[in-house]
C-alpha cells in the first residue's frame, strides 16, 4: 500500500500546545519548576494534611498536570521513532530527576492520606469543598492502606524505578521495532507481516508468514522475552509477597475497582461459554474458506468475498464520523476537534511503535487533551481500530472536563467502554447500510470480520490471561497461587501452546498449531505493561455488549445515561457506573450473558445468513 492511496501523510500530532520540539529550553524549564513545587509541597503539608488537606490536593493535581505535559510529551516523540537515541536519553534524564525529587518530597502524601483518622476524613468532606470532591479520590486511596510499605522504602523504590521493571520494557519495544522478516525476498516489519496475514486470501501465503514470522521471533529475541517474562514475573511477585497481597493479580483487581470473585467469574465464562462459541464459529469460517481444519494462520483471514480494497484515511474517517454522529452529535464534535487539532498519528514509518494506543490526559489549568496513534494501512480492521481509539478519546476527553487530573482515567477493567462502544456503533451503522442494501454476502463477511475481531478481544485476551497467569505462578485448574519459576523458551512455548489449545480445541479439533509457538514473545501487554493488564480488554467487551443491548429499550434516555458514565471517570466502581442502565456486574450470570448477547446473536445471524447463501457446516 502506497503513502498516496492511503493518505495518512499529513495525519500527524501536533505537539506543539505541550513543547516546540525536543530543543525546546521550556521543558528543562518545566522540569525545574516540578523539582521546586515538590519541595514546597513537602514543606507545606508533612504532617499537616489533617488540616491542609484541601490545598495539599490541588498543588498535587497541579504537580500531575505539568509532570504529564513533560512525560508525555516524550512518550508521544518517542513513539513516532523508537531508536532516537537522543529522545531515549531525554527520557531517562529526566526520569530520574522526577523520580528522585518525587522519592525525596512526595512519598508522604500517600502514607499520610490513607493514615488520617476517618472521623477527621469525615470533618473535611463537609466543610472542605475540594476534598468532598476528590472523596471517590481519597478512599480508593485508602484501600491500599494494608499494601504500603514505610516511607523511607517507598521513597527507596521510587529512586530506582528508572532502573527497574520499566527500562527492561523500553528495551523490549526497542527491540521489537526493530525487528525484520524476509517474505519473497522483502524486509518486512512485524505489524507488516501480521498485517499481510489478516489481509491476503491465499492460505499458503498465510501459513509462510506464519512460518516465517515465527522462525524470526526464535533464537535471540524468543530468549530475550523470557529473560524479560521472568524478570517482571519475580519482581512482581516480590512486591506482592512485601506488600501483603492475596495474590499476583490481587493489587490489579483492586486497582480496576473489581473483586476477585468476578474477574474469577470472567475467566470461568469465556472458558465455558465463549470457548464453545469460538469452536462453533470457526467452522463456519473454516466452510466458508473451502478447508476442512483451519490452520492458526488462518484464525483472521478474509472470507472469499471479503472486499480487500485499500480504505483511503479520509474514507475511514468519514465513516467513523458518520457513525459517531449517528448515535450523538456531541461525541462526533469532540473527534472532529482531535483531527482538527492534530491530536490522530497515523502515518506508518520504520522505526515507530507498533500497534495502536490513545493517551488522554489533563495538563496544566485543567485542560484535557487525548492522542491517538495508529499503524494505519487501510484495512477494514484500521477502520475499526481508529473507531476503537477515538473512543478512548472522547472518554478522556469528558472524564478530564468533568473529574480533573487526579480522578478523570478510569480503570483498566472499563476503560474499554467508550472504545468498545466506539467500534459496535460503527459496525453497526456500517451493518444497517448493507441492510437496506440488500446486499448479504458483504453483510456476512462484515459480521464474521467483526465476530473475529470480539473473539480476539474476548476468548484471544482471556487466553493470554491464562498464559499470564500461568507464568506469574498459578496451577494449571487455576485454583492456586505459586511462586514464579524461571521458564525456558522450550517451557513458555509449551505454555503458550497449552493454554491456547484450552479455549480453542485440541490439534486438529478446530485449529492445527503449526508455528505458532513462539507468539508470545512479541505480547507488548506481557513484557511493557502492569502485570494483569490484559484480562481488561475481555472486561470492558463483555460489558460494552451489556451495555449496547440497553440502548433500544431505553431510547431517548440511554445517551444521556451513556455521557454521564464517561463523564464520571475514575470517581465510581463498575457497579455504580452500571445501575443507572439495570445491569449488575457483581451477578455472575451477567458474564456469561454478556458473551451470549455479543459473540452468542453475531454467530446465530452469520449462520443464517450463511445458510442462505448455501455454506453449511
Amino acid at each position: 500500500m502506497t503513502e498516496k492511496n492511503l493518505k495518512t501523510e499529513g495525519v500527524d500530532w501536533d505537539l506543539t500546545c505541550m513543547y516546540a520540539g525536543l530543543e525546546d529550553p521550556q521543558i528543562d524549564v518545566d522540569v525545574a519548576e516540578l523539582v521546586r513545587m515538590a519541595e514546597k509541597f513537602n514543606g507545606a503539608y508533612k504532617g499537616k494534611l489533617a488540616e491542609t488537606l484541601g490545598k495539599a490536593i490541588t498543588d498535587y493535581a497541579a504537580i500531575s498536570m505539568l509532570s504529564n505535559k513533560v512525560m508525555v510529551y516524550l512518550y508521544l516523540s518517542q513513539s513516532k521513532d523508537t531508536t532516537d537515541g537522543k529522545i531515549k536519553a531525554k527520557i531517562a534524564d529526566i526520569e530520574r530527576i522526577l523520580n528522585q525529587s518525587s522519592a525525596d518530597h512526595m512519598t508522604f502524601f500517600t502514607i499520610e492520606l490513607v493514615a488520617l483518622d476517618d472521623a477527621v476524613l469525615e470533618k473535611l468532606y463537609v466543610v472542605d469543598m475540594v476534598v468532598a470532591t476528590h472523596r471517590p479520590y481519597i478512599e480508593h486511596t485508602r484501600v491500599f492502606k494494608p499494601h504500603l510499605l514505610t516511607e523511607q522504602v517507598e521513597a527507596a523504590l521510587t529512586r530506582r524505578a528508572s532502573f527497574g521493571e520499566g527500562a527492561w520494557s523500553e528495551l523490549f519495544d526497542e527491540f521489537e521495532s526493530d525487528l525484520r522478516f524476509t517474505y519473497k525476498e522483502e524486509e518486512k516489519t512485524l505489524t507488516e507481516l501480521l498485517h499481510m496475514m489478516s489481509d491476503l486470501q491465499s492460505a499458503d501465503d498465510r501459513a509462510e508468514i506464519m512460518r516465517v514470522i515465527n522462525g524470526g521471533l526464535a533464537g535471540f529475541f524468543a530468549k530475550y522475552a523470557a529473560q524479560t517474562l521472568y524478570m517482571k514475573a519475580g519482581a512482581h511477585a516480590v512486591e506482592v509477597k512485601d506488600r501483603k497481597y492475596i495474590n499476583p493479580m490481587d493489587g490489579m483487581n483492586k486497582s480496576n475497582r473489581v473483586s476477585s470473585a468476578i474477574v474469577d467469574a470472567l475467566h470461568d465464562a469465556v472458558r465455558t461459554v465463549g470457548g464453545p462459541l469460538a469452536r462453533r464459529y470457526y467452522k463456519l469460517k473454516a466452510a466458508h474458506l473451502g478447508i476442512k481444519t483451519l490452520k492458526w494462520s488462518d484464525r483472521n483471514a478474509p472470507l472469499p468475498f471479503t472486499d480487500t480494497a485499500v480504505i483511503p484515511f479520509d474514507e475511514a474517517w468519514d465513516t467513523v464520523l458518520a457513525a459517531y454522529e449517528s448515535f450523538s452529535p456531541k461525541l462526533a464534535q469532540i473527534i472532529r476537534d482531535m483531527l482538527a487539532q492534530g491530536c490522530i498519528d497515523a502515518h506508518v514509518t520504520r522505526g515507530r511503535r507498533g500497534g495502536a494506543f490513545n493517551y488522554s490526559i489533563v495538563l496544566p489549568q485543567n485542560i484535557p487533551a487525548s492522542f491517538t496513534f495508529l499503524n494505519y494501512l487501510g484495512s477494514n480492521r484500521d477502520v475499526m481500530t481508529l473507531a476503537h481509539e477515538l473512543g478512548h478519546g472522547v472518554h478522556g476527553i469528558l472524564g478530564g472536563e468533568a473529574q480533573g487530573a487526579l480522578m478523570f482515567h478510569a480503570p483498566i477493567a472499563y476503560c474499554e467502554t467508550a472504545s468498545v462502544f466506539g467500534e459496535m456503533t460503527t459496525f453497526n451503522f456500517l451493518k444497517s447500510r448493507l441492510e437496506k442494501e440488500g446486499d448479504t454476502k458483504r453483510a456476512v463477511a462484515l459480521i464474521m470480520g467483526k465476530i473475529d475481531d470480539v473473539l480476539n478481544t474476548v476468548v484471544r485476551q482471556i487466553s493470554f490471561s491464562n498464559f499470564e497467569r500461568r507464568f506469574h505462578g498459578m496451577d494449571a485448574q487455576y485454583k492456586a497461587w505459586g511462586e514464579p519459576k524461571k521458564l525456558s523458551v522450550d517451557e513458555l512455548d509449551a505454555l503458550w501452546t497449552t493454554t491456547t489449545k484450552e479455549l480453542y480445541g485440541e490439534e486438529g479439533d478446530t485449529f492445527t498449531y503449526e508455528n505458532m509457538e513462539h507468539l508470545w514473545s512479541y505480547i507488548p501487554h506481557f513484557h511493557s505493561y502492569s502485570p494483569f493488564y490484559v484480562y481488561g480488554y475481555a472486561f470492558g467487551e463483555l460489558l460494552t455488549h451489556s451495555l449496547y443491548a440497553q440502548k433500544e429499550r431505553l431510547g431517548e434516555k440511554f445517551e444521556p445515561l451513556y455521557l454521564d458514565m464517561l463523564r464520571a471517570g475514575g470517581t465510581k466502581n463498575v457497579t455504580e457506573l452500571l445501575a443507572p442502565f439495570g445491569l449488575d456486574p457483581a451477578n455472575l450470570q451477567f458474564w456469561a450473558d454478556g458473551i451470549r448477547i455479543s459473540m452468542g446473536t453475531m454467530i446465530d445471524e452469520a449462520e443464517k445468513l450463511s445458510r442462505e447463501m448455501g455454506v453449511l457446516v
